[in-house]
């Protein structure tokens, strides 16, 4: 390898972890966007002298930095990614709770916990996985199959005093309706990801956008206009979780985005599932309550109500979750790139970038080591800018009407979807909208919707 320079090494670290920052904000604006740019443009970059490892920094940075900003949407505005869409119920609640900023923080530090825990993960995983790769995909269906079938097993519903011992199996017909349905939908969109039109086009066009949008963050903001919410005065930033908790979200998001990265065509939303399980899930089932009184003595509780003893239980679940789900992306980043060191196999379009421009197989192990000193100076940069941003961005909320934001996020989605994925993408994006309601109505976790994901993805390996 040629001499390295420490100034555009730097240089190369600032300005991925910038265009992170970019990326992550922006709904319906990916990493892969700028990862196809650089490629694109590392011809022309090398004929001015930059060399392809500073292209590949700059993808890498850009990875990472995502990973820790992109919450910050799904929190505050409800718009969700393919790695952020179980957080939004979770993150929106918070929101509305006067924990956003507190949700914001816990995020990074999730995120920021995980890029220590990976580092501890990388030498047992490598040697783990180079084994057993050759296989695991044969068996890959099974796995997910064993996945779903935890997740729908685990699902107990409102618990109703009087409702009798054959509720709880309701609860779960409830549950694999919506994954069916939700999986119909996911074959069906993603049969015809090729007739996306978009009106501007930044690389290949995603289904996913439309769906998720739709199925995580139009219906949540639906639901809570129809529970006429209101952003609290204050938005509390400092931790109110137990250490346990925090521990133990770090270590499952990190495990299980850590194990995911290994395996074809199974995305860090699979992981956040599955890092679901080991969180006490009640958060997902419960819509945002209308206000705190409850109903009039006499009156039905409805769904739009909770009990003080379980919403609080939801809050630290919901917490917990935020945790888990952001060391599962940023794990799952990270192990990307040790997924290409080790077996040679590409797992996301920023190290299919990273392997493009590079073109000298695994790279060699001064290479690795400042791939790894990226990653930490990347991370580093980004908590603490994910924290100012979410310390900040309630106070400018909080000056806008609730309502009016909600709904102008609506149109935001809808015109987002539009541009990206053309007239098919927003056919797909009404369909999920109330499809992503069903779940507050039917009292079961909202997780169940990740169906569309899991059923095309286990007929694909059958």
């Amino acid at each position: 390898m040629e001499e390295i320079s420490l100034f555009l090494i730097l240089f190369s670290v600032l300005a991925g972890y910038l265009l992170g920052i970019f990326s992550g904000l922006l709904p319906g604006i990916h990493t892969n966007n700028f990862a196809l740019a650089l490629v694109a443009l590392a011809p022309f970059l090398a004929e001015r002298g930059v060399a392809p490892f500073y292209i590949a920094l700059v993808i890498l940075s850009n990875a990472i930095s995502h990973t820790f900003h992109d919450i910050i949407p799904s929190v505050f505005l409800g718009a969700p990614d393919g790695d952020t869409a179980l957080a939004v119920l979770p993150g929106h609640r918070l929101l509305l709770e006067g924990s956003g900023a507190e949700a914001v923080r816990l995020s990074a530090l999730g995120s920021a916990g995980s890029v220590v825990v990976s580092m501890l993960f990388v030498l047992p995983f490598s040697l783990f996985f180079a084994a057993v790769y050759p296989y695991m995909h044969e068996y890959m269906a099974w796995v997910l199959l064993t996945i779903v079938f935890i997740m729908l097993a685990s699902e107990k519903g409102e618990e109703v005093k009087g409702q009798g011992s054959l509720a709880k199996y309701r609860y779960k017909a409830y549950a694999l309706l919506l994954f069916l349905i939700t999986g119909v939908l996911g074959l069906f969109a993603f049969s015809r990801e090729n007739i996306l039109l978009p009106v501007i086009s930044l690389g290949q066009a995603s289904v996913l956008l439309p769906l998720l949008s739709g199925l995580f963050g139009a219906s949540q903001l639906i639901i809570s206009l129809l529970t006429k919410s209101e952003i609290p005065a204050e938005s509390v930033s400092k931790f109110e979780l137990s250490r346990k908790r925090i521990l133990r979200g770090v270590f499952t998001g990190s495990t299980a985005g850590s194990l995911v990265a290994w395996l074809p065509g199974v995305s860090s939303a699979i992981a956040a599932l599955l890092a679901g399980l080991f969180v006490r899930s009640d958060f997902d089932r419960r819509p945002v309550k209308k206000d705190s009184i409850g109903p009039e003595p006499g009156e039905q509780k409805s769904f739009l109500f909770s009990d003080p003893d379980s919403d609080c239980r939801a809050l630290e679940s919901s917490k917990e979750f935020i945790v888990s789900v952001s060391g599962v992306n940023t794990s799952n980043a990270i192990f990307g790139l040790v997924a290409l060191m080790v077996i040679g196999k590409t797992r996301s379009g920023a190290m299919v970038a990273v392997n493009e421009i590079l073109d000298t197989g695994s790279p060699d192990f001064q290479v690795v080591q400042l791939f790894f000193a990226a990653v930490l100076l990347t991370a580093l940069f980004s908590y603490f800018s994910t924290v100012w941003i979410g310390n900040n961005a309630h106070h400018m909320l909080r000056k806008l009407d609730y309502t009016k934001l909600c709904t102008g996020v609506l149109a935001g989605l809808a015109i987002t979807v539009f541009l990206f994925t053309g007239v098919f993408g927003l056919f797909i994006f009404l369909i999920s909208t109330p499809i992503g309601m069903l779940p507050s109505f039917m009292k079961i976790r909202k997780s169940h919707a990740m169906g569309v994901i899991l059923l095309p993805v286990i007929l694909y390996f059958l």
